[in-house]
């Protein structure tokens, strides 16, 4: 499975993001690129410490869903998203994919470090497994976007 943290899976994941623009058109879903580039940035700040976003530890989540984040398997279409992380209102691709961008960087110069953490809905992930998650959360967004 890739991992952010691997050099090449960060560098390819960067070549991606590059790929998008204003006109990129979703294959499956609701959100428009703005949002998609809104939406994968609460998880990367999760991983960052940088907030919580109110989530809790969700049993149902852990027990049901928790695997998934980090196998193999593809995610499918129209999974849940936890409510905060829902893209309802317009966003502006240009401002968004800029903030996404920072992000990514800042966890690219972090990705040797060790000792990531809890997440607060899903409770305890392996620094392997965080950075299993984050490839296939973005990895899912871009393929939703054609990238």
């Amino acid at each position: 499975m890739k991992s952010i943290f691997d050099e090449t899976s960060f560098n390819e994941i960067q070549e991606r993001i590059n790929k998008l623009d204003e006109n990129s058109q979703a294959q499956w879903g609701k959100m428009n690129v703005g949002q998609m580039a809104w939406h994968c940035q609460p998880a990367l700040n999760i991983m960052l410490k940088k907030d919580t976003y109110g989530l809790k530890p969700n049993w149902f989540a852990k027990v049901f869903f928790k695997k998934a984040m980090y196998s193999d398997k593809l995610w499918g279409k129209g999974l849940p998203t936890a409510k905060v992380m829902k893209a309802t209102e317009p966003r502006d691709f240009s401002e968004e994919i800029i903030k996404l961008k920072a992000i990514l960087s800042e966890v690219g110069e972090q990705r040797n470090r060790q000792g990531w953490g809890e997440h607060p809905g899903f409770g305890h992930f392996t620094d392997e497994q965080w950075g299993q998650m984050q490839y296939k959360h973005l990895d899912h967004h871009f393929r939703q976007f054609g990238v």
